[in-house]
């Protein structure tokens, strides 16, 4: 069992990603629920690969993707100017 308990900042990194999970929900909420999160079209296919893998594991992973994923959803829409 493992004691370290894993961030959305780690998480990120895990992705490659250079942004802060702020960041990234502001850039890319909200998203539509008929959505599934590993099919979002601002993955890349190893991004893809990952997520649906450890979803599917229910690994360690999975609760930091799961509120990833919430906070997408629940973001409310930004104004484009």
């Amino acid at each position: 069992m493992q004691n370290h308990l894993r961030t959305l900042p780690e998480l990120f990194a895990q992705l490659g990603l250079d942004e802060t999970p702020d960041e990234f929900v502001r850039r890319h909420a909200p998203l539509a629920p008929e959505v599934a999160l590993e099919e979002a079209p601002f993955w890349s296919d190893a991004q893809k690969a990952f997520l649906a893998t450890e979803l599917a594991r229910d690994a360690d992973w999975a609760i930091l993707i799961d509120r990833l994923d919430a906070r997408l959803r629940d973001a409310p829409e930004l104004p484009t100017h």
